[in-house]
């Protein structure tokens, strides 16, 4: 474990993403966690969870995500929605979407679930079939989606940009339109997990798409926000975009923070650096002196041309993207590596700013 630091005061507590398992019934090729595929790990008991669960609300009213893995798999996951909700949080759910039906989104809604993110990578089938590793689950991702819109329940829709489906994006939202879908998350890939071995796309594509979806922002009433691609605020910044929403670029360890199946807590999903876990060390301890969370926060910390960046502030460049292709990625799938000085704190090497420049690419 991560010796604490002497306690700091921390940012407040805005957003949590809890694997609440490894189970899964997909096989998804870029899977920050390994899941399925028979990967199976110890996952904290019922009561166990709920006591984290009361460990977060002591924060706040942060939103928790309860994740996977697919979250529906885990037996016990409409009384831990309940007792979430009980304590005051904002509760969602992210899943993939195939193992909702009309019975499950009422379920889910009367559990206190206020949204449910979807992950939809594609408007062709066979290319969401082929990522996702089953034949057929693009169907019933959309059957969900439809479910969870006739219960009442919200839907955010997320997708992983690829080289396959790069093109495809302005289709997925269009798709999504006539889903009744208003809310869309655009992740960018990160090497973590399974995602090492997907083909992203080149950074100058990442501009150039990020461009894309904040144009679409302008003329529309879409919320749509790039993640893992905290480039967007400087981006934004010079086109004169601007929404009260949007804080940061990179929020890992600043509002946000996941937590795995068996407790232990890391800056974001795709930053596999064990900061503590919950069943030694208080959540609100780990929080608050957390020295990795605490060196996360400051924008002083960055090397590089990070570092450098008069951006910095708002935009902080992907710490996980930072770590995962700067060599630091040692850790097995799923898991969490030991938390050192390292690669975490290097230049996000897929941003081609530099700092100063004139123009938004290098």
């Amino acid at each position: 474990m991560e010796p604490l630091a002497s306690s700091h005061e921390p940012p407040p507590l805005r957003l949590v993403s809890w694997n609440v398992t490894y189970r899964c019934n997909l096989s998804c090729a870029h899977c920050y966690n390994d899941a399925g595929k028979g990967h199976t790990g110890p996952e904290l008991s019922t009561d166990a969870a709920k006591g984290l669960i009361d460990q977060v609300a002591e924060l706040g009213s942060p939103v928790l995500v309860l994740s996977g893995g697919e979250p529906l798999l885990r037996g016990d996951l409409l009384e831990l929605a309940r007792h979430g909700t009980g304590r005051g949080l904002r509760m969602a759910l992210g899943t993939n979407g195939t193992l909702i039906d009309e019975a499950v989104a009422e379920e889910l809604r009367g559990a206190g679930i206020a949204k449910a993110a979807i992950s939809l990578d594609s408007a062709r089938p066979g290319v969401h079939d082929r990522f996702r590793g089953v034949p057929g689950c693009w169907a019933r991702a959309v059957e969900g989606i439809r479910a969870c819109r006739d219960a009442g329940l919200a839907v955010q829709l997320h997708t992983t940009v690829t080289v396959e489906n790069y093109h495809d994006l302005d289709a997925i939202i269009d798709l999504g339109e006539d889903l009744g879908i208003r809310d869309f998350q655009v992740f960018f890939l990160v090497p973590t997990g399974r995602g090492r071995n997907v083909q992203d796309v080149s950074p100058g594509a990442y501009e150039s798409l990020i461009r894309r979806i904040l144009q679409r922002i302008t003329t529309s009433d879409l919320e749509i926000r790039p993640t893992c691609a905290p480039q967007f605020m400087r981006i934004a910044t010079r086109m004169g975009i601007r929404k009260e929403s949007w804080r940061q670029g990179c929020i890992a360890g600043r509002s946000y923070c996941r937590i795995t199946p068996d407790g232990e807590v890391t800056p974001c999903p795709y930053l596999p650096v064990g900061v503590g876990n919950v069943r030694d060390t208080p959540f609100a301890e780990i929080w608050s002196g957390s020295t990795v969370l605490q060196r996360l926060r400051d924008p002083g910390a960055l090397q590089g041309k990070c570092g450098r960046c008069e951006y910095a502030g708002i935009c902080g460049g992907c710490r996980a993207r930072a770590y995962g292709l700067a060599g630091g990625s040692t850790y097995s799938c799923g898991g969490a590596g030991e938390p050192g000085e390292g690669s975490w704190l290097a230049e996000d090497p897929w941003c081609p700013y530099e700092p100063g420049s004139a123009e938004g690419t290098a």
